[in-house]
């Protein structure tokens, strides 16, 4: 039984009846093509003045991001000159249906670099019925930690993995029927026998730098179809704004190219590396001269927090990061602190430069890839520089 219709280049096609009784009949869709040339005659159009401005927000899973967009009459150029704006939390896991709106207070802005022109992409803060901030914003605590710290100018860098899947949650370019084979050709591999999207890293890419997004770099991982993608140095909460919005540009880029991106810490059971978000980390006086000791001093700080700091690096308390970090594949034991020099199978790595150098940056590898960056900030702040 085939169902079908088309409207110009744009065609959706069911068929396959795989399921009847009395009362229902499903139906599985198995095409869906709309033209992206079809939109580009409506991106074309003049826009008057008026400006499109999308609200990016945090939903109540503490990894989910979601938007909507609302029409200004001229260009904001400060997060202040956007309208705080409300929406439905009982429909993201943040209120229930008889008390739903949320608010969202509006803290920074890039620019769109899918309408481009004037348009804004407008990173924004949730706040519940009763103003006050919702569980899972955890800016609004971080940003009082860095104003706290900010004499001592803590300088993040973050190492975003993900990988890419499917549409049906299979991972991009591994054979259907089977594994791809071992690790060991595929970090920072060319070729198309060893890397698997990398149109999409591009794109990514390219998006971050048009956007403002500090991104640094990126690089295809040990995992195939596992990526990389670096944001820094930003000082104090630009860590987690900056993120939040290179991870917002991800989706909505492998979005155009029908591909699914996925932050799971261990999307692949298996001898299989897992993805992380490992932070590299400094304050002024560990990149003056002789800052190494000021460094040693933060590793043995944070030593006494392990477990504190395992619960701040996914949004599960640990218990994401339990899948990943086994003391295989590249990890430290969840259940140890460990630091070293040059050691990938530590908690803490100082880079062999830093040893060399007397001075520079420690990196934390036990963030998870779907950390909140406001939460492992926040925490490494209070243990290294306010010892609270």
């Amino acid at each position: 039984m085939i169902v079908e219709s088309a409207v110009g280049d744009a065609i959706v096609t069911a068929k396959q009846l795989i399921g009847v009784n009395k009362k229902l009949i499903i139906f599985k869709m198995t095409q869906v093509h709309v033209s992206k040339e079809i939109l580009s005659r409506y991106m074309d159009l003049e826009e008057k003045g008026r400006v499109m401005c999308e609200y990016l927000w945090i939903d109540g899973t503490g990894e989910g991001i979601r938007s909507k967009c609302r029409t200004m009459e001229s260009e904001p150029k400060e997060p202040k000159e956007c309208p705080v704006w409300n929406y439905d939390g009982s429909s993201t896991y943040q209120a229930e249906g008889s008390n739903s709106d949320m608010y969202l207070n509006p803290v920074a802005i890039f620019k769109d670099p899918f309408r481009r022109g004037p348009h804004k992409l407008v990173l924004c803060d949730v706040l519940k019925y009763n103003k006050k901030p919702a569980e899972s914003n955890k800016r609004h605590t971080c940003a009082i930690v860095m104003e706290q710290a900010k004499d001592t100018h803590p300088w993040f860098g973050i190492e975003q993995e993900y990988t890419l899947l499917d549409v049906d949650g299979h991972p991009y370019g591994w054979p259907k029927n089977g594994f791809p084979g071992p690790q060991g050709p595929y970090y920072c591999g060319v070729g198309a026998n060893k890397v698997y999207g990398r149109d999409i890293v591009e794109a990514h890419y390219r998006a971050c730098l048009y956007a403002g997004v500090k991104i640094a770099g990126c690089n295809a991982e040990v995992m195939p179809a596992q990526w990389e993608f670096q944001v820094g140095p930003c000082e104090g909460i630009d860590m987690g704004d900056h993120l939040w919005v290179g991870r917002y540009l991800l989706h909505r880029v492998a979005e155009e190219f029908g591909v699914v991106v996925t932050l799971d810490p261990k999307p692949i059971e298996g001898d299989w590396n897992g993805a992380g978000a490992h932070c590299n980390y400094s304050t002024q006086a560990m990149r003056d001269p002789e800052g190494i000791k000021v460094i040693e001093v933060a590793i043995e700080r944070l030593s006494k927090h392990h477990v504190r700091h395992i619960k701040a690096y996914d949004p599960k308390e640990g218990k994401d990061n339990e899948r990943r970090l086994t003391g295989f594949h590249e990890t430290s034991s969840i259940h140890d602190f460990s630091a070293g020099v040059a050691n990938r199978g530590a908690s803490i790595r100082i880079p062999r430069q830093v040893a060399e150098e007397g001075c520079g940056y420690l990196e934390d590898r036990r963030p998870s890839s779907n950390c909140d960056p406001y939460a492992v900030t926040e925490v490494i702040v209070r243990t290294t520089v306010l010892d609270v």
